[in-house]
């Protein structure tokens, strides 16, 4: 009898710690990360970078799933934190010109006001913060506007990814894309 109490303990025991393993539900606005170079993780493991890197951006993707997004979903005029959960972060190693201006090598909170025709970019000093709702404008160090381009297809999944520049000049667009909506945002160094 006592070494059936024994088992029975034990398994208890060992179910209840197996519970405790299982994941958490999986997110549906999964994170994700871009990188200048893009895949440069891959092109270093592989001994293939021909340029060095130049910024990171770690975002969450919200999916469509049929809603209206901008100026229902994504309010007009509000702040956004770019993305869903965390807000999104960028980081640059080196430093980098936006819109005329140098914004150092480090790490940003990267967050958006959205309108209908044009974006306003607001790169935050703040950082590792969840959603918007701790935003604070003194902490801002660049506020740039882009041109909204509005797309014929549909980007389910909202998107941030770099995009070379093919000029003399040495550059990225980091390119945001999301419903039919598609910005992009000139970067160089």
């Amino acid at each position: 009898m006592k070494k059936i109490l024994v088992l029975a303990g034990l398994l208890v025991g060992m179910t209840a710690a197996r519970a405790q393993l299982q994941p958490a539900g999986l997110d549906s606005s999964p994170l994700d990360i871009s990188y200048y170079p893009v895949n440069y993780p891959v092109l270093k493991i592989q001994d293939k970078v021909n340029e060095p890197l130049v910024a990171r951006v770690v975002y969450s993707r919200p999916q469509k799933r049929g809603r209206k997004l901008f100026g229902d979903f994504v309010s007009y005029g509000q702040v956004w934190r770019l993305g869903a959960n965390e807000a999104t972060e960028i980081e640059f190693f080196q430093d980098v010109k936006i819109d005329g201006k140098t914004v150092k090598k480090g790490r940003y909170t990267l967050y958006a006001l959205v309108n209908e025709d044009k974006w306003t970019l607001i790169f935050n000093k703040e950082t590792d913060t969840w959603g918007a709702f701790a935003y604070d404008p003194s902490k801002d160090v660049l506020r740039t506007t882009v041109p909204v381009e509005k797309k014929s297809d549909i980007t389910e999944a909202f998107s941030i990814s770099f995009q070379k520049v093919t000029t003399t000049t040495k550059g990225t667009n980091m390119v945001i894309s999301w419903d039919d909506v598609l910005v992009q945002l000139p970067i160089g160094w």
